[in-house]
């Protein structure tokens, strides 16, 4: 067993998972208490989720001697900037701890480490996983997480983002940048440093990298909910179905493996108000 073994309990439920379609895709939500969304229960697992998200592995032989400490190094690591309505890191974490929590990956490579100051926007991969499925070849699991009002402007901007990605300077770049930060404690080191050595094919790399598109979005179908039933499921699932077809009719399914995961929201401000408010009460 390896630390990241160790996980916070399931809060996000996933109420659509179709992985035969290209592209694969998910739903995942906060659910409801007392007929209204749970927005503060998810802010607080966003924080449960913080030390994982923000501190490498290294750094996660947590106590009760040190919680308090560890949550603050990971709090200030994520942002100290008073202007938070447009940062996505909310968002990270909930694909991070999706990722996490339904599919079992593990981080390889903290994106606040690419910072030189906490507040900086990185123009890089939202979210570096592996994934070792049984029976299965490595997976590298990258990343683009979009935290927006409409959920159509999110999809057209993670596609962009996404082909942007792929070109040769930008992988070839990111190999560089992300092969040191691998722990070397990391399962199967020797496997996932060999993607990102100089001498490795651009070619291999991607053959073994799972793209996964992140968009929590207002939602329409949640704004006339109020509990988790099958006409809010079904409502949910056809707002999946047309981010998705974007995907679908874009070129990237043509030459990457593909993963969807939408998260529904009620209000994005109201979400990030209360995150932001809990992310400062934890920081020096």
């Amino acid at each position: 067993m390896n630390i990241y073994s160790i996980k916070p309990e399931r809060f996000l439920e996933r109420i659509v998972f179709d992985e035969i379609q290209s592209p694969s895709r998910s739903a995942c939500c906060a659910g409801f208490e007392l007929q209204a969304w749970r927005c503060k229960p998810f802010v607080n697992h966003l924080i449960e989720w913080l030390p994982d998200y923000a501190l490498a592995e290294s750094e996660l032989n947590v106590s009760h001697g040190n919680i308090y400490v560890k949550l603050q190094q990971a709090a200030a690591r994520v942002y100290t900037s008073a202007k938070y309505k447009k940062r996505g890191e909310a968002g990270e974490i909930a694909l991070h701890a999706v990722c996490r929590d339904y599919f079992d990956t593990m981080p390889i490579a903290p994106r606040v480490f690419y910072k030189n100051a906490s507040n900086d926007v990185v123009k890089s991969f939202d979210m570096v996983h592996a994934r070792f499925p049984l029976g299965g070849d490595l997976e590298l699991w990258l990343g683009e997480s979009k935290l927006f009002t409409n959920s159509s402007d999110a999809i057209s901007d993670a596609i962009s983002s996404v082909g942007a990605h792929i070109k040769q300077g930008f992988l070839t770049n990111e190999k560089l940048l992300l092969g040191p930060q691998i722990s070397r404690a990391a399962p199967h080191y020797d496997e996932i440093i060999h993607l990102f050595k100089s001498q490795t094919s651009l070619d291999y790399f991607l053959r073994a990298s799972v793209f996964v598109i992140g968009i929590a979005s207002n939602s329409d179908a949640l704004s006339i909910a109020t509990e988790l039933n099958d006409t809010y499921r079904s409502a949910v699932s056809r707002e999946l179905d047309k981010l998705a077809s974007k995907v679908a009719a874009s070129d990237l399914p043509r030459t990457l493996k593909i993963v969807l995961i939408y998260i529904p929201l009620l209000n994005k401000d109201v979400l990030l108000d209360e995150f932001d408010r809990r992310l400062k009460g934890l920081q020096p």
